[in-house]
């Protein structure tokens, strides 16, 4: 409810507007904004600016102040991988706390927009952040937001986080270059130094390059030797297409206990394949990913560095958006 009190007496209480100072040549602004609880130390203030009455607004039992919805809102949809900002004209903004990728429950982000009155946003999900980026924001849309309308937030946040950034537990690669002209030295390699570029970037150690030709069982056991030496993630690079010479699918396919697929809904890079050996994700790279900067590759590489285990149905959703050079 807005009323007009004295300012002696609207300790307490919420502002309903802006409150301007204005110092000739020095400075014009809003001194206190609208949402602003006041405090026995404002009154100077305020009565240094011409104001012995104002517009308040007085909180209901069953109303909370937008500040105070966004602070209990941010840390009941937040997990263990997100600090926080100061809560600022109602809203709170989400940061990473480390390195990692963003994981968002888009099912319970739902139901929370759903919620008249609540704004809950995100940057897109399952990507790389870096400490201190800004991966949400919350708050609600009016001053006075209903009780139960954050109660049903916090019901709903209950359990599992919302928006979590999750660090990386892989740490280690090797990289399986094939091809005889590699080999032989005849053409020089250039997946490893994409490679070991892009991997660095995420903390990830490539322990060997391996080059192990064209013949088909030589790229398994190159591949099946690091998922016995425990080494988390492996990569190989050329003959991953159509060709009667490469060797690489039906390698990966002979060493792997499960194919999650080979060919995405995503350019550049269609032609990747990812499968798992154990705990050990292995992927087949397209040259797109030598090329490309940005290939399905990147789209799947953080997901895999989080320890989630992918399946034929996550790389299917990837479809809408995966014109990536677009």
């Amino acid at each position: 409810m807005k009323r007009e009190v004295p300012v002696e007496q609207a300790v307490g209480l919420v502002l309903a507007h802006d409150l301007t100072r204005i110092v000739p040549g020095e400075f014009k602004g809003p001194v206190f904004r609208k949402g602003h609880v006041i405090r026995e130390e404002d009154i100077p203030m305020l009565l240094d600016i011409g104001k012995r009455h104002i517009y308040v607004l007085e909180i209901g039992p069953d109303e909370m102040h937008e500040n105070d919805a966004a602070v209990a809102m941010s840390r009941a949809v937040a997990g263990d991988g997100i600090v926080f900002s100061d809560v600022h004209e109602g809203k709170v903004v989400l940061k990473a706390r480390s390195d990692g990728m963003l994981a968002v429950d888009e099912q319970r982000m739902f139901d929370i927009n759903r919620i008249d009155g609540i704004s809950l946003t995100t940057r897109r999900p399952n990507i790389h952040v870096k400490a201190g980026t800004s991966v949400a924001g919350i708050r609600p849309i009016p001053l006075l937001i209903e009780k139960q309308k954050v109660e049903k937030v916090l019901n709903i946040a209950t359990g599992q986080p919302v928006v979590d950034v999750l660090p990386y537990v892989v740490d280690k690669a090797v990289l399986v270059t094939t091809g005889s002209e590699i080999q032989s030295g005849r053409i020089a390699d250039k997946a490893g130094p994409v490679l070991g570029e892009k991997l660095a970037a995420y903390g990830v150690q490539v322990v060997r390059q391996v080059f192990p030709g064209d013949e088909q069982t030589e790229i398994t056991k190159e591949i099946q030797l690091a998922c016995e030496e425990g080494i988390p993630l492996v990569c190989v690079t050329g003959g991953m297409s159509v060709d009667p010479d490469d060797r690489s699918p039906a390698a990966i396919r002979a060493a792997a206990d499960e194919v999650v697929t080979y060919g995405t809904p995503m350019l550049p890079g269609s032609m990747l394949m990812l499968a798992y050996r154990g705990s050990t994700a292995i992927f087949g790279l397209p040259g797109a990913v030598i090329y490309d900067p940005v290939t399905s590759f990147d789209i799947l590489l953080p997901r895999v560095l989080a320890g989630q285990k992918l399946t034929r149905d996550d790389i299917a959703r990837l479809g809408v958006g995966g014109w990536l050079n677009a």
